[in-house]
């Protein structure tokens, strides 16, 4: 629940100083009285029901129920002795911002059931007080109607909200540890290795300086290119964390594939997409991992790339006349195909590998579009 001074300014979009008026209101009518009893005991109730007003707003379980059945008690009585029916109103309101369903519905069905039975008794009896104030007492019943509702409502909408900015804030989280992963595996794949065989070799240089120098200018030539290539590779690895276009990535992989003189046959057009960045970016880090197995490992002659895209996904085959490898071996053939499993995984996507007569590698990655507003940073 609220504070009971909250609930005007806030919820309502209302001045508060404007409720004065239904707070003079009871007494107005209370004192059109003529017999002192009944004027005593109209002001009694009107400082019960507002001190049950606050209570209900500060109590917790039961509580809330006892002093708002409370107030339905003193506003039925109110509308029957003085035709005041404008406490109903307060009822309304507060009843909305009960957030339990079932404790909200059965006081709304109590509340509302009571408000029209009072206010049609009032018209049956011939109460000069209602039949005076028609107008007003029939905008109270529509109130009374479509208060709780609306207000019930835009309370869980704004919980939702709330729910909803945290579940963000969750995914804007959850993203960036899996980038620190993807770059950690990016790192094993790129300079673990190297290092270690940059160690190795230098301890080799270090035990022949003496006995072959010969063999030992040769190792430390064999470090010095191989420190050069983990550097390029670094510098590689920072280009493709500021985001790779599949496009420039073909462009790469022709490159590539013509140095390792196997032939490329390209079914599709790599521009005929309509992906969003980060689909983008993580389907050609893995189409550029799978032509680096096939270049590396596969000794084939010929390569087969295949762009499909569809309503709701977008499908790049890729195919080799290699010597492929076994099925089972699929996910566990080092980091390379694990990291792409995992990429692909993170945004919905998936990958298949079946080897008959060579590889044939199948990427599947979801037809998110791109909103081009957000992509360039508006």
């Amino acid at each position: 629940m609220q504070k009971w001074y909250q609930i005007f300014q806030k919820n309502t979009g209302l001045n508060p100083y404007v409720w004065v008026v239904f707070y003079i209101l009871p007494f107005y009518f209370i004192f059109r009285s003529t017999s002192t009893y009944q004027i005593v005991i109209g002001i009694v109730m009107i400082l019960v029901f507002f001190c049950c007003y606050v209570l209900s707003f500060q109590a917790k379980g039961w509580l809330i129920y006892f002093w708002t059945s409370v107030q339905i008690l003193i506003s039925i009585t109110m509308s029957l002795l003085f035709g005041y029916v404008y406490f109903s109103l307060f009822l309304a309101f507060f009843i909305g911002n009960i957030r339990n369903r079932v404790g909200f519905f059965t006081l709304y069905t109590i509340h509302l059931i009571a408000t029209i039975l009072t206010v049609n008794y009032g018209f049956v009896s011939k109460n000069p007080f209602f039949i005076t104030q028609l107008p007003f007492v029939l905008v109270s019943v529509v109130a009374v109607v479509l208060l709780p509702i609306t207000t019930f409502n835009r309370n869980n909408n704004d919980r939702l909200q709330v729910q909803l900015e945290d579940a963000n804030k969750k995914i804007s989280e959850l993203v960036k540890l899996e980038e620190r992963q993807r770059i950690a595996r990016d790192l094993h794949d790129t300079l673990g290795q190297k290092l270690s065989l940059i160690g190795l070799k230098s301890d080799l240089a270090g035990k022949l300086v003496m006995k072959d120098p010969g063999r030992a200018q040769e190792e430390i030539q064999d470090v010095r290119q191989t420190a050069r290539l983990a550097l390029k590779e670094v510098r590689e690895l920072v280009t493709q964390m500021r985001g790779t276009r599949l496009v420039d990535e073909m462009f790469r992989i022709r490159q590539i594939l013509k140095a390792a003189q196997i032939e490329l046959h390209l079914d599709g057009d790599a521009e005929d997409i309509n992906l969003s960045l980060m689909n983008e970016n993580v389907l050609s880090m893995c189409l550029k991992e799978a032509v680096t197995n096939i270049v590396k490992h596969s000794t084939a002659r010929e390569c087969w790339i295949s762009v499909k895209p569809n309503a709701t996904e977008l499908v790049v085959s890729v195919r080799d006349n290699g010597v492929g490898f076994s099925g089972e071996r699929a996910y566990t053939r080092g980091n390379g195909l694990r990291g792409m499993w995992e990429r692909l995984e993170f945004v919905n996507g998936s990958m298949d590998i079946k080897s008959d007569h060579g590889t044939l590698l199948t990427l599947r990655v979801p037809q998110v579009l791109k909103q081009p507003g957000k992509e360039a940073g508006i």
